[in-house]
């Protein structure tokens, strides 16, 4: 077994990932890498090519096109040795039901190769990383949803992998259930290498290091958090706060050099955002045609961009569609 080459603190490596069902291309070429140790966030809306990433990674269905690799192995020559560096957790987690919680994960690690000296080791380990200790001898399908999330991330640490790929862990969970999951994933980090998929924008603020944005198979942006939202991927925000709504004001400021849009918030009192280009200049123009305009200038300041404000730029600019 041969492993990759460029196989150093990069413990998965996609490049330039292709798969197609039929007439239907679902990945259009992706590549990225996560380092080891590292929590990613593969963030797109539903029928991005979320899913269809991590079975191929996982071994589940083979690539059209490209390469992917794990601790240096690929994952279609070498599956074997892949999988047993890999825990996963889909969407519906594969959970035996009639079985009680340590029973279950027993199993699992019998599965997995856990040797017979080490399995009880391994099983109490998992129950107490996940916070099972007080369900560990109930049976699976009595327990709550949350719960039973809870196991599917047991069964996919069980044997120790050394990367964890977790598939929209928190959906159907209450917002209780959700903050208890997050928490585990993000303690993952630094021990296992992690990617989580997610159309839920707070999952990756609150868990991941670094995001991947797909879209329609395609990646539009790779970045840390902090960059993305901090340097302005598509420029600043600025929020003009005035006393009187008056006609003409949107396109008074949408006519400055440098403005990219304008938009009228929702409510009271009446507040512009002007989105303007990186390195904008032109704050006192603003300001004086609102005063000129005769609205009152209230208020006007920088307005942080969100990974929200990102996401709905970058997947609107790449189709051109409404967001």
């Amino acid at each position: 077994m041969t492993p990759f080459l460029e196989f150093d603190l990069r413990m998965i490596i996609v490049d330039r990932l292709e798969k197609s069902y039929g007439g239907r291309t679902a990945l259009k070429g992706i590549s990225f890498r996560v380092h080891r140790g590292e929590v990613l966030g593969l963030l797109g809306p539903n029928g991005a090519g979320k899913t269809t990433t991590m079975k191929i990674l996982t071994g589940l269905i083979p690539a059209t096109g490209g390469r992917a690799s794990v601790a240096g192995f690929d994952v279609h020559e070498q599956s074997l040795e892949v999988r047993r560096r890999i825990g996963y957790l889909p969407e519906h987690p594969p959970l035996y039901r009639e079985m009680t919680v340590r029973g279950f994960l027993r199993f699992v690690a019998e599965l997995r190769g856990v040797p017979r000296s080490k399995r009880s080791a391994k099983v109490d380990r998992a129950i107490e990383q996940c916070g099972l200790a007080e369900v560990a001898g109930r049976i699976v399908g009595r327990l709550s949803k949350g719960y039973r999330q809870r196991v599917g991330l047991a069964q996919a640490i069980v044997h120790d992998p050394e990367v964890l790929i977790l598939d929209e862990p928190t959906v159907g969970l209450d917002p209780k259930q959700i903050v208890d999951i997050r928490s585990l994933v993000k303690g993952f980090g630094g021990e296992r290498t992690v990617i989580l998929s997610t159309h839920i924008l707070p999952e990756v603020t609150m868990t991941c290091q670094r995001v991947v944005i797909i879209t329609r198979g395609s990646i539009v942006a790779e970045d840390s958090i902090a960059n993305l939202t901090g340097r302005g991927e598509m420029g600043e925000r600025m929020a003009i706060t005035v006393a009187r709504d008056l006609d003409g004001v949107a396109s008074t400021l949408a006519g400055i050099p440098g403005v990219i849009g304008v938009d009228r918030a929702p409510g009271e009192p009446p507040t512009y955002h002007v989105s303007v280009e990186r390195g904008f200049s032109g704050k006192e123009l603003l300001s004086a045609a609102v005063v000129q305009s005769g609205c009152g200038l209230l208020e006007m300041k920088t307005v942080p961009e969100t990974l929200e404000d990102v996401f709905l730029d970058l997947i609107t600019e790449e189709h051109g569609v409404a967001a």
